[in-house]
């Protein structure tokens, strides 16, 4: 039987800016891995475009400041790359998950390499001095287990442990 689970992007405020229907691959008492596909239009980043129907594997972390997500290709499923979200630790509930995001993105490539994308963005942001070093922790964090292919960045996402 299919387990869904409701994705609610929040911004820095709280604010709902997006929802959307995901289907439950695995859970653990601090993190869910989820599918979904992606359902807007195009968005193109450097090295990643986004297209309607590519299927993500996002996995989301309640004692963590970020998320990530797996980019497969919706025809061939191939491997694009992981786009990850520096957000608080997402409040995981039965049949919903929130997050809310903190503007500073990174880019993965399946190739090697990296990119941050709205450090402006995440600049602006009216964060306490504790909340902005964690949410930078969790940016050297990701690109750390990236560069050595670990957790979230791991090929195939192994579903019954967390990542």
């Amino acid at each position: 039987m299919t387990e869904w689970i409701t994705v609610h992007k929040l911004d820095a405020a709280g604010r709902e800016v997006w929802s959307y229907p995901t289907r439950l691959l695995a859970r653990g008492p601090t993190w869910v891995r989820l599918e979904a596909s992606f359902d807007l239009h195009e968005a193109a980043f450097p090295g990643l475009v986004l297209q309607r129907g590519d299927r993500m594997i996002e996995t989301f972390y309640a004692d963590r400041y970020y998320n990530v997500f797996g980019v497969y290709d919706g025809e061939g499923g191939t491997l694009k790359g992981w786009y990850c979200n520096i957000t608080r630790p997402a409040r995981l509930e039965a049949r919903q998950v929130f997050a809310e995001d903190l503007a500073l993105d990174l880019l993965v490539y399946p190739g090697g390499g990296d990119l941050v994308l709205d450090e402006d963005e995440f600049d602006a942001l009216d964060l306490s001095p504790p909340e902005q070093s964690l949410a930078r922790q969790a940016l050297d964090e990701l690109r750390d287990l990236a560069a050595r292919r670990q957790g979230p960045f791991a090929e195939p996402p192994n579903d019954s442990a967390p990542a």
